[in-house]
């Protein structure tokens, strides 16, 4: 038995699962707002005049059978919020969620606050689950007597768990046509084609058709009907190597550069230099002395002495022959190249039409 060489062995790194490339159609999670309120704040919550937070404090307490009028309501301890969630695929009844609540008013901040029961509807206007609890805010913000001390941004915060599902949510993952489609996260028509072949070998006939670049339909057996999660383990766990793009991912702000290893450059001439000018300014005093017969209009004077030095850096000139990207940011560093005349060299041969790939600026 021999060992696989070089080319058999980048391949076998090259191929990833199936469900690391996408996700069946109908996996998908859903939104969950409502509005609330926050209590137990230390004076740090909506003012008076908030009409809106008058009236929510006054419909809270009406439940109690407290009946106050909202004008009545002088509080500075509570706060109008909205509150958001993302209810999963195949949610049970009793689960719990993170909740995210941020102010709605003109609250100063949310520390030490608690949601009171919160409903949380979805789309379509239904109650899928209840929010409340301590709230968890990264940061605070204490003023007094004009001096303001702040950290982060106290308006907004979380509940970890803070949310009860009470309507549980189910994905209906066959289509009328008993299928099922696999959705890749990148479309590209080459890896759909490879997805499908690769499916129809685990599965056997040709129950896999790539329909475009980004859908995979799967026929699903009749005697299959009945052992989904069979089914869809298999497909999931199916390798496959994808296509991948030529593409280079450059961050100005943070002076980043991501590129794939193959990405091709033609044979192109680069020279990139730099000159600085430095303008340096000195001030001297004149004082005059030994003058015979001198008159009232002699006297000390300021004079500036101005320097210009001119500083040509030496430029970084080559021709670069077939070669890819990651060639040539190794030979820039070599020339102990800057990053961020990296990117501008980059930009540069993409302009010029040698860089054969996409060139994404953040």
């Amino acid at each position: 038995m021999t060992a696989p060489g070089p080319a058999q062995a980048a391949v076998a790194s090259d191929a990833v699962r199936v469900k690391d490339l996408g996700k069946l159609k109908g996996w998908r999670d859903n939104a969950l707002f409502g509005t609330g309120i926050v209590t137990g704040l230390a004076g740090t919550g909506d003012s008076p005049s908030n009409r809106t937070t008058r009236q929510s404090l006054a419909n809270v307490l009406s439940q109690f059978n407290l009946t106050i009028p909202p004008e009545a309501v002088q509080s500075r301890n509570v706060a109008v919020v909205m509150v958001s969630a993302s209810l999963p695929t195949f949610a049970r009844e009793g689960d719990t969620l993170d909740v995210t609540v941020s102010s709605a008013g003109d609250a100063r901040s949310l520390v030490g606050g608690t949601l009171l029961v919160t409903s949380l509807k979805g789309a379509n206007g239904r109650v899928y689950a209840l929010a409340q609890g301590p709230l968890s805010v990264g940061g605070y913000r204490y003023d007094a007597n004009g001096n303001v001390v702040q950290k982060n941004h106290p308006t907004a915060g979380s509940v970890p768990n803070g949310a009860t599902v009470e309507v549980g949510v189910d994905a209906n993952m066959i289509d009328e046509r008993q299928n099922v489609t696999f959705v890749l996260s990148e479309p590209d028509y080459t890896t759909a084609s490879r997805v499908a072949d690769a499916i129809n070998r685990q599965l056997g006939g040709s129950l896999a058709k790539a329909r475009d670049a980004s859908g995979i339909e799967i026929a699903v057996p009749a005697v299959q009907r009945d052992q989904l999660v069979s089914l869809f383990t298999r497909i999931e766990n199916v390798t496959v190597e994808p296509d991948r793009r030529a593409k280079v991912v450059i961050n100005e702000r943070t002076g980043t550069v991501v590129s794939g290893g193959d990405v091709r450059i033609s044979r192109v001439a680069i020279s990139h230099g730099d000159i600085k000018i430095a303008i340096s300014s000195q001030n001297t005093a004149s004082q005059p002395y030994n003058v015979i017969g001198g008159g009232s209009d002699i006297r000390t004077a300021i004079v500036t002495n101005t320097r210009v030095d001119v500083q040509e850096g030496n430029g970084t000139g080559f021709v670069t022959g077939s070669n890819t990207v990651s060639d040539l940011v190794q030979s820039l560093a070599r020339l102990k190249t800057s990053t961020r005349d990296v990117i501008s060299i980059l930009r540069a041969v993409k302009a010029a039409g040698a860089l054969h790939g996409e060139l994404v600026v953040q």
